[in-house]
């Protein structure tokens, strides 16, 4: 089984320079600059998309990161290309922050402020940092951060508010997505708040930024996670919950990055707690995750007790990160032999050898839904990167 171990980590290595490849191939707007906006599953360029916030800075976040494990320059055009970009069309230089979705030719057509697009701009500068020693990205990063920390934090409750208008007042519609709730603090939200602080801290060694790392850790433990090894998804201000609904991919996703949270702030109890946490997690997850032909479920209602079995293409390396976690803190072979099997579906279902990339999702069958692109706001080499990344290190 450990052969096999192997030669998954192996093929996970090949396969990121697929996808860098994919990616400088087929994504780059030679007309109206920066990055085409959707590419449907046919692998056919919509004219015309708009360009999302998500897309871009998971783009400038997967080049940069895969420059500096490769230690190579060799992806440096589009890190810099997608930096400009950023900068140049998504910053608002009136109110700050970062507009949520510009026309294809870079006009903003929505410029509320998602927190979450806020957080994954302060992970992209942070990583471009890294790569570049570029100051103007750093201190971008660090404005960002000081404008959720003014601006959407909720001093009084504490945790992060979901989305402002374009000049940070209140907004009634703070959903992320069409498929979201309408909930004022959110787990995912949070997790990629906690996720850009925990990388802006690797260049920003700043006393406000460690405090509210520790309380975002702090609350993944007593407001997110319940006795059932899961993380609850919306919340009201006042954190009462709003939705039952298991989301399998989010769960193993944040067991391990709450780990590398308290790593940064080097705090032992907080990392006990994280290491402990994560055990039941990746314990749980192997129980009710794992459908039978292997791969990740997508989530579970509770309330109707109706499973999504769409394979999405993330939760699968999500969960081949999270289970490297889990045996790295104690050793069993079930969360080896889950590994492989996910990888094993992913390989026969969810990469498309003919046209490159990954599809979106597939049906419990295994086949691919032709309507989702293989580019989009949500289409990313983020969570693919990560994970080839990850487990070669």
């Amino acid at each position: 089984m450990m052969e096999s171990y192997k030669q998954l980590k192996s093929e996970l290595n090949s396969e990121l320079k697929n996808i860098l490849t994919y990616w400088s191939n087929n994504t780059l707007d030679h007309e109206h600059g920066g990055f085409v906006g959707k590419i449907n599953h046919y692998n056919q360029i919509v004219p015309k998309a708009t360009k999302g916030i998500i897309l871009n800075t998971r783009i400038l976040w997967s080049f940069s990161v895969a420059s500096n494990h490769l230690k190579t320059d060799e992806y440096q055009v589009i890190c810099d290309r997608a930096f400009v970009y950023l900068k140049t069309f998504f910053k608002d230089n009136t109110y700050k922050g970062v507009f949520w979705e510009l026309d294809y030719k870079g006009n903003p057509v929505n410029k509320r402020k998602q927190v979450y697009a806020q957080a994954f701009a302060i992970y992209a500068l942070s990583e471009y940092y890294i790569f570049t020693k570029n100051e103007v990205a750093k201190n971008w990063a660090i404005e960002l951060f000081e404008l959720l920390e003014e601006h959407a934090k909720d001093t009084i409750n504490i945790g992060y508010f979901e989305a402002f208008n374009e000049d940070w007042s209140p907004i009634e519609d703070m959903r992320l997505s069409e498929k979201d709730m309408n909930a004022s603090k959110t787990m995912n939200t949070h997790l990629h708040v906690l996720e850009a602080y925990t990388n802006l801290l690797k260049i920003y060694d700043n006393n406000q930024l460690r405090d509210s790392l520790k309380i975002l850790i702090e609350v993944f433990f007593q407001k997110f996670l319940n006795d059932k090894n899961h993380y609850d998804l919306f919340f009201d201000d006042h954190w009462n919950l709003l939705s039952n609904t298991v989301s399998y991919g989010h769960d193993i996703e944040t067991a391990w990055l709450v780990i590398e949270a308290t790593k940064q702030l080097n705090n032992k109890a907080l990392l006990n707690e994280a290491n402990a946490t994560a055990l039941k997690i990746a314990d749980t997850f192997l129980k009710e995750a794992i459908d039978d032909d292997g791969a990740v479920l997508n989530e579970k209602k509770l309330t109707t007790n109706h499973t999504d079995t769409d394979k999405h293409w993330w939760p699968q390396v999500e969960a081949l990160i999270g289970l490297k976690y889990a045996n790295s803190l104690k050793s069993n072979k079930n969360y080896i032999a889950a590994s492989i099997k996910i990888w094993d579906y992913t390989k026969k279902h969810l990469i498309d050898h003919k046209n490159g990339e990954w599809f979106f999702r597939v049906d419990t069958n295994g086949n691919p839904y032709t309507e989702e692109d293989k580019v989009s706001m949500w289409k990313a080499p983020y969570h693919t990167t990560r994970a080839c990344i990850m487990l070669n290190i």
